[in-house]
């Protein structure tokens, strides 16, 4: 059924039948324009979803490696601590202080006499647990370097020593040195 406002200019006579066809081609062509921008802005409109939900993915990726990261390392940390606490020697109830480099500041630990030893011989490591000191076997200390370097703090190496003495053996001390 046409429209009964445009039949009755034409009954009328005030307009004639070309002029009411261009007008139903001007209104038809108007009517694809908006669906056609519409399409247009629904388009537009997936594709900032669609960026959106790459957005969050990526996001989700970067969460979700972190958590393993964080996972990873309290893993690393329960495998020192397990280390330590089965491999540790005791400090004993020294009086010998023993001091040590850590972070850029000297630290003391009290040990025996014979751990301290052991300690200049290299056969004992300090080794950092949380925030208490340590000392533990040099294979072991290597185990631990492996997982985190920073939780050993202070290594000796007896083979430069030896090293050194036989460096000044082969001089002389002459006999009328005074110190």
């Amino acid at each position: 059924m046409a429209n009964a406002f445009q039949d009755q200019l034409l009954k009328a006579g005030l307009v004639d039948s070309n002029k009411v066809k261009k007008a139903n081609r001007e209104k038809h062509k108007q009517v694809k324009q908006q669906q056609h921008s519409n399409t247009a802005a629904t388009d537009a409109s997936k594709l900032q979803a669609q960026q959106a939900s790459a957005q969050k993915a990526e996001r989700d990726r970067e969460l979700n490696r972190q958590k393993v990261e964080l996972e990873h390392k309290k893993a690393i940390a329960a495998q020192i601590r397990q280390l330590v606490e089965v491999n540790r020697a005791p400090k004993g109830d020294g009086d010998v202080a023993y001091n040590f480099q850590d972070a850029n500041k000297i630290q003391r630990i009290f040990v025996t006499e014979a751990a301290r030893t052991q300690i200049v011989r290299g056969e004992l490591v300090v080794v950092r647990l949380g925030a208490e000191y340590e000392l533990v076997p040099k294979l072991v200390a290597e185990k631990i370097a492996q997982r985190d370097a920073e939780c050993v703090v202070a290594v000796k190496d007896s083979a430069p020593a030896a090293a050194d003495e036989d460096e000044y053996a082969k001089y002389k001390i002459p006999d009328d040195l005074i110190w």
